[in-house]
């Protein structure tokens, strides 16, 4: 989509690089092409803004509340984006159906939040089972990102400093189901995907996730066999990275 490559390029790798420093690791994790599901953890606005620009220059289509794009400014920038906007308070089957037209496509990543809404204090809340049900309706690999760091982003501006942004990419999964799917074995997809996530992340931050002993995969599948994140939640979770330069983004060096 021309538009929001445009907007990449002239609003969001330029912010990118003014605010925030990005230490990526796991890039070699991405699927090099085609459609799959970017999951990440939603503090405030910029843990998807911090994912998205991990994955320039691929695409990427983020879902919006619909009341943002009502907003003055924002709202129209949002609709150049290209976003799929969903109403939080119900079912929203355009929504789904929106997401799923993304994924059929085969060329574009879609970025779900499966907390559906933002934590504020960067704790993990419950995920919500949209994202297992798009996923096995689609067939899509989902792939978490763990993004940490983002709460310091307004103290720092107000000190006119940039933020370090530690982003870990995470092994790439697919939900498997065995025969009817149920809500309940819905809500498990959704539980064992989120520990997958909350591994990637500190373990201040793994929130009702914290239990990381009761993580289970009977419904996933990787597509590497044995790589499972849940072996990064057994390591200090800053020794022993390597950093990834990114470029144009603010990373360090």
């Amino acid at each position: 989509m021309w538009s929001r490559r445009l907007l990449n390029r002239l609003v969001v790798r330029p912010l990118a690089w003014a605010l925030i420093r990005m230490h990526v690791t796991g890039t070699e994790n991405t699927p090099a092409a085609g459609s799959f599901i970017l999951m990440v953890n939603h503090c405030n606005f910029l843990d998807p803004a911090a994912a998205v620009v991990t994955m320039l220059p691929r695409e990427v289509v983020l879902f919006t509340k619909v009341e943002n794009l009502s907003l003055p400014v924002a709202g129209p920038l949002l609709r150049w984006y290209g976003v799929v906007p969903v109403d939080r308070g119900e079912p929203d089957v355009k929504a789904i159906q929106g997401a799923l037209k993304v994924l059929s496509a085969k060329q574009d990543i879609l970025l779900i939040a499966p907390e559906g809404t933002r934590s504020y204090h960067g704790r993990l809340q419950t995920g919500k089972n949209g994202l297992a049900f798009v996923a096995l309706r689609s067939g899509a690999i989902m792939l978490p990102v763990g993004v940490s760091g983002v709460r310091e982003f307004w103290p720092n501006v107000r000190r006119l400093r940039r933020t370090d942004v530690e982003i870990r990419i995470g092994h790439p999964f697919r939900l498997r189901s065995r025969g009817h799917v149920t809500r309940e074995v819905l809500n498990e997809m959704t539980r064992q995907a989120m520990y997958q996530l909350a591994a990637l992340l500190p373990p201040e931050q793994w929130g009702v996730y914290a239990d990381m002993d009761n993580a289970s995969e009977e419904y996933l599948e990787f597509l590497e066999p044995g790589r499972s994140n849940l072996a990064y939640a057994a390591t200090e979770p800053h020794a022993g990275r390597r950093v990834f330069p990114r470029r144009l983004v603010g990373a360090a060096e």
